[in-house]
């Protein structure tokens, strides 16, 4: 790839505000007949993926990988998994897209490789060749236990013992993820090289996984329990696994991150207009760690939190988080997401007995879409997707696997995308599937949306044209109104223009009434919402959104 694939954006600056389509390969698009989605599979609804308005997608991992870990275990960071098709097929993407004006951006997956990486297969093979310090190796205690108490994510210790170098190593994943020990300068360098590799090809960015795990603490302490905080919010782990006891001081979060991270956007800042956004797992840390990853305009350019990836969906947790940001953050970036390959649907979270889920999902999008921040949404929400109810022999999930029944892990939310009603599969492949497509995600597929006017889908078209109409709502200022109900009302504000935004997110009816310093000069016509305002009183509905310009 020569160096003119340097210059596909002139606007450095795209990312801030931007609205990131996520794409799971496997579950997209399948053009083969394999019951995998695939490269070409994607690149065949790119047209669809821009009618939607966004600007740019973010591909989950493609790479060769055993797909242990659904491909986030990597054994070549610089070559195409077969199943997803060939670098061909990935340079033949990047330029539709392009084409079409959306960028392009992969996930790196570079805090741990495959057990089938040819680094650590050489690692393990001795003490004493040259990869051996590539990865976090260990020697037992006296007794012949672990060198510490840190956890695995997926169950069980963080350290596996390894017979021929008589050593544990460290996962923070599954035992076959062996962590790569970024104390090691060569370690460092051999992964800018991977992401060289993918910039040369034309990527416009990145999102960094699990970004805050890369270093581990040299001396191995013991994490401390956790003790709970009051109004701590964004849990690393759902509450039957024991690695939410811990407090994680020491296997994650290390301060040597920054100096790599600013390694990092130096590489980037070589290539014009190119991006990355950090996926933080800190608990009640995040945000903190979400400011330090982003402040200074040297490192990340922005980061998402699980904070919104809760099941909470009420004006106080919203407001907490929001309030979190613009203090904590100020100097930094966030990319705000209900939704991701790697939590329940936002739909099945926030939808109560008795709701209509059409609703919740365009309350949701409405939401996120006035917020301050860039913005990510995952493939299928814009359908109102909800969690699909998986039997446990469909599963493929380590991670639901292990837990079950009380955890049923990731599967729920990667299942097929759905294109036609009418087809076999709803026109995700013409085999069986990896994961089934249930029925009534069927009847919610693209061709039953595309012409109705009041789908899921078009309120999302409609939505992000009128983000895209109001700079205010892009990258304006954003100010929160007191009101002592259970409301939330702020304000956006760029130049001459400031629009009021007013959301009820309860299922009761609510008046709210202006305060008196605010004038309204006129009333917003909001996608799928038709609040009404008499005097100084907004009159909302359930799960109803109210905006002006004043």
């Amino acid at each position: 790839m020569t160096s003119a694939a340097l210059t596909t954006t002139s606007d450095k600056d795209w990312w801030r505000g931007a609205v990131i389509y996520q794409i799971y390969p496997r579950s997209f698009q399948d053009s083969t007949g394999s019951g995998s989605g695939d490269l070409k599979g994607i690149t065949g609804r790119l047209g669809y993926v821009a009618s939607l308005g966004v600007d740019a997608i973010w591909l989950s991992p493609f790479f060769k990988s055993p797909m242990a870990d659904m491909g986030y275990d990597v054994s070549d960071y610089c070559d195409v998994d077969p199943m997803f098709g060939t670098l061909a097929d990935f340079d033949a993407l990047v330029a539709e897209a392009h084409r079409r004006g959306l960028k392009v951006m992969i996930d790196q997956v570079i805090s741990h490789t495959s057990d089938q990486h040819p680094w650590f297969k050489e690692s393990r093979a001795s003490r004493d060749n040259a990869k051996a310090d590539w990865y976090v190796w260990a020697d037992p205690k006296p007794d012949g236990t672990a060198p510490n108490n840190w956890l695995s994510i997926f169950g069980g210790p963080a350290w596996e013992w390894d017979g021929v170098r008589r050593q544990y190593y460290m996962h923070n994943f599954l035992t076959s993820q062996p962590d790569l020990n970024f104390h090691n300068p060569h370690v460092q360098d051999a992964l800018l090289d991977t992401v060289k590799f993918w910039l040369e090809r034309g990527v416009d960015g990145f999102r960094l996984d699990t970004v805050n795990f890369y270093f581990h603490d040299k001396q191995l302490r013991n994490n401390p329990p956790l003790e709970k905080i009051e109004g701590a919010t964004s849990a690393d782990a759902p509450d039957v696994n024991p690695y939410g006891f811990q407090n994680h001081l020491y296997d994650k979060t290390q301060p040597e991150n920054i100096a790599f991270l600013k390694r990092f956007r130096a590489l980037l800042d070589q290539y014009d207009g190119r991006a990355s956004v950090g996926e933080v797992g800190d608990g009640y840390r995040s945000l903190a760690t979400v400011a330090a990853y982003t402040s200074g305009g040297d490192k990340l350019n922005m980061c998402y939190t699980f904070d919104l990836l809760s099941p909470e969906f009420t004006a106080t947790h919203i407001r907490r988080c929001v309030e979190a940001v613009e203090t904590r953050a100020a100097d930094g970036w966030i990319c705000w997401a209900f939704s991701n390959h790697d939590v329940t649907r936002h739909v099945s979270r926030f939808a109560q007995p008795g709701d209509d889920p059409a609703r919740v999902a365009k309350i949701a999008l409405t939401l996120i879409a006035c917020l301050r921040g860039s913005i990510c949404l995952y493939q299928g929400e814009e359908l109102g997707l909800t969690e699909a109810d998986l039997a446990f022999e469909d599963l493929v999930d380590p991670y639901g696997i292990r837990f079950w029944p009380s955890f049923k892990g990731r599967d729920g939310c990667r299942t097929p995308m759905v294109w036609q009603s009418d087809k076999a599969n709803a026109g995700f492949s013409t085999a069986k599937p990896w994961l089934p497509v249930p029925v009534e995600h069927a009847a919610l597929a693209v061709d039953m949306q595309q012409d109705a006017v009041g789908s899921v889908l078009n309120h999302y078209r409609k939505t992000l044209v009128f983000r895209k109409a109001h700079a205010a709502m892009v990258e304006g200022d954003f100010r929160f109104i007191s009101t002592n109900q259970d409301l939330l009302a702020f304000t956006r504000s760029s130049g001459d223009e400031t629009l009021l935004f007013v959301f009820n997110l309860t299922r009761e009816a609510v008046e709210f009434t202006l305060p008196t310093d605010i004038a309204v000069r006129q009333t917003l016509v909001l996608p799928g919402f038709a609040p009404r305002l008499q005097g100084r009183t907004v009159s909302l509905e359930g799960r109803e959104a109210f905006g002006a310009s004043v």
